[in-house]
């Protein structure tokens, strides 16, 4: 089991144009609430028991908003970027000492409805410090960027899509923190230290069956609204 997450939540949101001038993307409306709260109440069914927010732009509000966790039922700490920006992976290094040795890693506009723990075990018995879940998406909600085979990523790579890539980046990741620790850049992203991984052999995989759904494009955020709305009214219908 992994009871730690990072939540990376420390992006522009640029694609977003005005809605995310002045309200961080975290704290965008998701069916009647920020959506960072939908975020939470996930991890912690998913049996998260500590999370670690790393912000930057905007970051003191998402703070002020969840403030230590305790009503969602878990433990919540903050790593702000600083006066430099040190994108996704930068961030994350910032964000170890809170972190612990093992930990599940989400992106800040991902909202995946998916059994974490078992993503955790399969990622323990792997035998490597990294794993990337993967959704085949064979070119349905945005372009491949992964081989899979035998629960391992053969290739991750954004920039230069190719034949045999049905997969894509789920959104979930899992890591031993040395191995981030240990890398050469200040500030880096992510894509770019997953696509490393792959290359030499040292990334796991998992595939996930479930789709994932996004809050960073004005389309995406207005699917998963309409999807948590139903769940809403489904959930009351049932309770009357």
């Amino acid at each position: 089991m992994i009871s730690t997450a990072a939540i990376l939540a420390g992006g522009l949101a640029t694609r977003l144009g005005d809605l995310t001038r002045e309200t961080p993307k975290s704290l965008l409306s998701v069916a009647g609430a920020p959506f960072i709260r939908w975020q939470l109440k996930l991890l912690r069914a998913n049996g998260v028991e500590k999370v670690v927010v790393c912000v930057g732009h905007l970051g003191e509000l998402v703070e002020k908003e969840i403030g230590d966790g305790s009503e969602f039922g878990l433990a919540a700490q903050w790593s702000y970027d600083g006066p430099k920006l040190l994108g996704t992976g930068g961030a994350l290094r910032r964000a170890l000492p809170l972190l612990g040795e093992s930990f599940m890693v989400i992106y800040g506009d991902s909202y995946l409805d998916t059994d974490y723990q078992a993503i955790a075990r399969a990622f323990q018995a792997s035998g490597h410090k990294a794993l990337m879940t993967v959704y085949r998406n064979a070119g349905r909600y945005e372009t491949g960027n992964v081989i899979y085979r035998d629960d391992r990523v053969e290739l991750y790579d954004k920039r230069h899509p190719r034949p045999g890539m049905c997969w894509v980046d789920y959104g979930l990741g899992c890591f031993e923190a040395d191995i981030i620790r240990d890398y050469p850049a200040d500030a880096f992203d992510l894509a770019d230290f997953y696509e490393e991984l792959s290359g030499l052999g040292r990334l796991a995989g998992y595939e996930v069956k479930s789709r994932f759904y996004e809050i960073g494009s004005p389309g995406g955020l207005a699917e998963l609204d309409a999807l948590l709305k139903e769940a809403k009214l489904s959930h009351e219908r049932n309770e009357e």
